[in-house]
């Protein structure tokens, strides 16, 4: 198939692209490489990238593809609670723009990266696809919109379906330190303690960007009928971990490593426990390869054999929202977050 990857050179499209590949697909990579100087790994050249905004994208860039996965957008929570109002114009008001444009350019099939996140607080209780959701922040209130807005837009002749993955981890070229288990591990890393930012209290479902990307490719694979104006929780249900937990679990494989509290720390307002099992039984082809003991290894391995040093893994060198505000401040994009070229 030929593929078009929005987002290609993020966290999850660095490693999805080789992915598709090597299953012989033809990748088309979109990106406006707003955070190309966060690399950390080996990266693919970038000079076949197609560097546009998702917000400036034309019909004419998606005609001849038989599918998009549509990654782009302001990625997780705090990062959108930097720029509520852009949040909703990136990650909803383009995205619905994106796949009608696709729809009219005859493209048959659009896969949606969205998130575990749309369900906000709800409690112990295991929740699955069925669940009300309840958006806390403008990220999730935008992936909510997206995912209604594109079940809209599904006919016979244009496929639609939800990703919604847990809460992201593991080793990336493009790996991003705001997401919990890269983050704690940094920090045990390079400060030899594990600092938690809430009091650690709340549910989070793990997932590993590998198996993120192996649910992409199990949507793009599947057979129009399996997916098509579906939803589907991505993750390991047996990773569901309390925050605190999940710090003990890094402290434990590293060992002289201290569990401290930011000062001030508080209980999230966001906590969720989610059911997966949807996915493993009518996504076809896709299975969630990487327990939550053996992706924190990765993790472990991956930050401890590297030269990161200080806290570089939260300032402008790999921190996204201190890169965008670095690259506010010297003019390199303006305050609509648009990349200067």
């Amino acid at each position: 198939m030929k593929v078009l990857v929005t987002g290609s050179e993020g966290y999850i499209g660095s490693v999805l692209t080789p992915m598709l590949k090597d299953r012989g697909h033809r990748v088309t990579r979109l990106d406006s490489l707003l955070f190309a100087a966060c690399a950390f790994g080996r990266v693919d050249d970038m000079a076949d990238v197609i560097r546009k905004d998702i917000r400036d994208v034309a019909q004419s860039d998606l005609a001849g593809h038989d599918a998009i996965i549509h990654l782009a957008g302001l990625s997780n929570d705090p990062l959108s609670d930097l720029a509520p109002d852009l949040t909703m114009q990136i990650n909803h008001t383009a995205a619905v723009n994106l796949a009608r444009m696709a729809r009219d350019a005859g493209v048959p099939r659009f896969v949606f990266s969205s998130t575990c996140s749309v369900y906000g607080f709800q409690g112990d209780d295991f929740i699955t696809e069925n669940n009300p959701v309840n958006p806390l922040t403008p990220y999730a209130n935008s992936k909510v919109l997206a995912e209604r807005d594109l079940d809209q837009l599904r006919s016979s002749s244009f496929v639609t379906v939800s990703l919604r993955h847990g809460t992201a981890y593991g080793y990336s070229p493009m790996i991003r330190f705001d997401l919990v288990v890269n983050n704690l591990v940094a920090w045990a890393h390079t400060t030899g303690k594990i600092l938690l930012k809430s009091d650690g209290s709340a549910w989070r479902p793990m997932v590993h960007v590998d198996d993120i990307c192996r649910s992409f490719v199990a949507a793009l694979e599947a057979d129009e009928s399996a997916i098509s104006g579906e939803v589907f929780n991505i993750g390991r249900t047996a990773d569901n971990i309390r925050i605190r937990d999940l710090a003990h679990l890094i402290a434990r494989k590293m060992p002289g490593c201290k569990m401290e509290f930011m000062d001030g720390a508080t209980a999230d307002k966001r906590s969720y426990r989610v059911d997966c099992s949807k996915a493993l039984g009518s996504l076809p082809g896709f299975d969630a390869q990487v327990s939550l003991e053996s992706g924190v290894q990765q993790v472990i391995d991956k930050v401890t054999q590297s030269d990161i040093a200080g806290l570089q893994f939260e300032n402008d060198r790999y921190g996204r929202i201190a890169h965008l505000r670095h690259c506010l401040a010297n003019g390199s994009i303006d305050t609509q977050l648009r990349v200067s070229v």
